[in-house]
């Protein structure tokens, strides 16, 4: 093939490259074959790798569908980006699982109006219908406040401009102008230099851009309109606009949302000959007009996260200094639903001897399945206080029937346990499993093994049957793990594989400090097409002295 072409497995990891894409990305065969395709050579606009949830080529491979990108960003070898499309399509080579080819090339470039040529052909009221329509779309199709921005440049630039300059107001209504974007050879360039915090809105002042942030109509402005003497900064940062852009001509027209006024949409003309007339004005007003209900509903979704994620952190709770033993907990929410959900962990004093430990997923990952968590966190620790000496069945059993008769969740996983440090100063784990995935317990010396001798039925089935309790010993600079599923499971992978894939990584970690150990199992480990929160609770024991 004469197009750059890379062949990727399930994984990701690149199986085979032509040579055209060894050419184009600078790399030889050896510096390709084998590794993530992703981690290697895909990037953002500013160099730094893409999050693999944001990445639309790993969603691709992860759903086998065919996907296609006018313009990212790929690492070559020497470090330097080149800007390129791309086509990811599913393939599979000879019997292997199947696997995705992906193709990359130079984007075609648009065309750039030259100074002597005329005006451009104005849109079509054809044009205008499929310029709204597709704004309704793209916009409307992200709760990413950046994402709907960069999408509004693109949808505007060039067919309407050269520059397009987005200012918004935030919740303390100070203004950050949050976007500049520039046609340059046919490719859109963000102007970070333009970017950055304006000073305040004056309430009083006729110019354009001050009119349009505090929600007056659309309107026209030019170089000359900021010539005189400034009446406030906006002023002073407008005519620095103009000046740094060699814009001639632009309109301005405020971002409207439901009940307040977002912002303004600057379109600017620099290259065009051509000027901005009160013409345009009614289809920009359209434009920003499905930009404000656009970015209305991010900026919605954006507060109910905060909210959720303040609730989250209120709700799973400090782990205690236990003298002796290392401990740490991590929490990562869905990343697709409301950043809270029924993964938990506990870690409590019973006795000054004695510490409970527990961690458990209720079923779901949404306002509900978190209240219910709480529910049953605190229910938990009310029953393991009351009977600090008691065996871990007898309280998970007295926690099973408040489930099925007193909390408003349909069912749970969890293990509890009980940690205390014995005459011959190691220390015991005395716990029981209600239908969770095992604990996973690494050596110092890199020997990992599950602790599944202690499975029994999760809570609010009904069954009633007894849970068995297990006592372990761990062993010197030991680290124990407990999880929740949405570390090893995935839509496309057996669990089995998740929870070797765990061992594995895990027996690699085992010098790591632990908080360090828990946050390199959480990036090589927890699945890209993840759907799910995650808990971890880790422990490790001392050294003997």
């Amino acid at each position: 093939m004469r197009t750059s072409a890379l062949a990727i497995d399930d994984d990701g990891l690149i199986v085979a490259a032509n040579s055209a894409a060894r050419r184009l990305l600078g790399r030889s065969l050896a510096e390709l074959v084998g590794q993530d395709s992703h981690d290697l050579l895909h990037r953002d606009e500013h160099g730094h790798t893409m999050p693999r949830t944001r990445c639309p080529m790993r969603e691709a491979l992860l759903t086998g569908s065919t996907k296609h990108g006018d313009a990212g960003w790929f690492a070559r070898g020497d470090d330097t980006l080149v800007r390129l499309s791309w086509l990811v399509t599913p393939y599979s080579p000879d019997t292997k699982e199947p696997g995705a080819l992906v193709l990359l090339y130079e984007p075609t470039p648009a065309k750039r109006p030259r100074h002597d040529e005329g005006p451009p052909e104005p849109l079509t009221e054809l044009d205008r219908l499929t310029l709204l329509a597709e704004t309704t779309t793209q916009l409307t199709s992200t709760l990413d406040v950046d994402e709907a921005l960069h999408r509004l440049a693109a949808l505007t630039v060039p067919r309407l401009a050269d520059w397009a300059v987005v200012d918004l107001l935030t919740d303390r209504d100070e203004v950050r102008r949050a976007l500049v974007m520039e046609l340059e050879d046919g490719i859109l360039i963000e102007r970070e230099d333009l970017q950055g915090p304006m000073p305040p809105v004056p309430e009083e002042s006729p110019m354009p851009l001050s009119r349009a942030l505090r929600g007056a109509a659309s309107s026209l402005a030019g170089p000359s309109t900021y010539q005189g003497e400034p009446d406030s900064g906006i002023a002073v940062e407008q005519h620095r606009l103009f000046t740094e852009t060699g814009m001639h001509s632009a309109a301005i027209a405020p971002i409207r949302g439901l009940r307040d006024v977002l912002g303004a949409l600057t379109l600017g003309r620099a290259q065009r000959r051509d000027v901005f007339t009160a013409a345009d004005l009614p289809l920009l007003e359209d434009l920003t007009r499905r930009a404000g209900l656009a970015l209305d509903n991010a900026r919605l979704y954006q507060r109910q996260r905060k909210v959720a994620e303040t609730m989250q952190r209120h709700l799973l709770p400090q782990l205690p200094t236990v003298p002796g033993l290392e401990m740490t907990a991590k929490y990562v929410p869905a990343p697709h639903a409301s950043s809270v959900g029924g993964d938990w962990y506990d870690a409590f004093a019973l006795t000054p001897t004695t510490h409970a430990l527990a961690i458990g997923d209720v079923v779901g990952h949404d306002l509900d399945a978190a209240a219910g968590m709480a529910q049953v966190r605190n229910m938990l620790r009310a029953f393991a206080w009351s009977q600090p000496t008691a065996v871990p069945s007898a309280v998970v059993k007295q926690l099973d029937e408040a489930v099925m008769h007193i909390a408003e969740v349909p069912m749970v996983t969890m293990i509890f346990a009980r940690i205390a440090l014995g005459d011959d100063q190691l220390w015991r784990l005395s716990w029981t499993n209600a239908g969770h995935p095992p604990p996973l317990l690494v050596t110092h010396d890199g020997q990992a093994h599950y602790l599944a001798d202690s499975h029994g039925i999760l809570l609010g089935s009904g069954a009633g049957r007894p849970r068995p309790d297990i006592v372990t010993v761990l062993p010197p600079r030991a680290t124990l793990l407990f999880y929740t599923d949405g570390l090893v499971e995935t839509r496309h992978h057996s669990i089995d594989r998740g929870l070797d894939r765990l061992r594995r990584h895990a027996a690699s970690l085992a010098h790591r400090p632990v908080s360090s150990f828990c946050d390199s199992l959480l990036h090589a480990v927890r699945p890209d097409d993840n759907d799910d929160d995650v808990a971890m609770l880790a422990l490790r024991t001392p050294a003997l002295t």
